[in-house]
């Protein structure tokens, strides 16, 4: 991560990985005041989390960067937006594999 002129940027390659389940790995991009982060969840074919991810303690923001990405209910194409508020829950998963750029405002 680079800061200058308080700008902060980091690139997807030099992030490091953190493997959170087969096939399904974390890379962190940035972490600010009060516990917002930011970060890129790299989801292989035919994954899916282990278990129901709950968003406490605050909301999560989603952007579908490639792939299709599936909360359990239904298909999100790359391109899509989505925000969980504080307190829902879903099951990720994919079939085809996905790219996801993820960011907590409240930690």
């Amino acid at each position: 991560m680079t800061t200058e002129l308080g700008y902060v940027w980091s690139s997807v390659q030099d992030a490091p990985v953190r493997d959170l389940f087969p096939g399904i790995r974390l890379r962190p991009l940035w972490s600010g005041d009060g516990g917002a982060k930011a970060f890129v969840l790299e989801m292989d074919a035919n994954t899916r989390w282990e278990g129901i991810d709950v968003h406490e303690p605050g909301p999560e923001e989603v952007f579908v960067v490639s792939g299709v990405f599936n909360d359990g209910e239904r298909d999100y194409p790359a391109g899509s937006f989505i925000h969980a508020p504080a307190g829902s829950s879903h099951v990720p998963q994919t079939t085809v594999g996905c790219t996801l750029f993820l960011f907590y405002p409240e930690g």
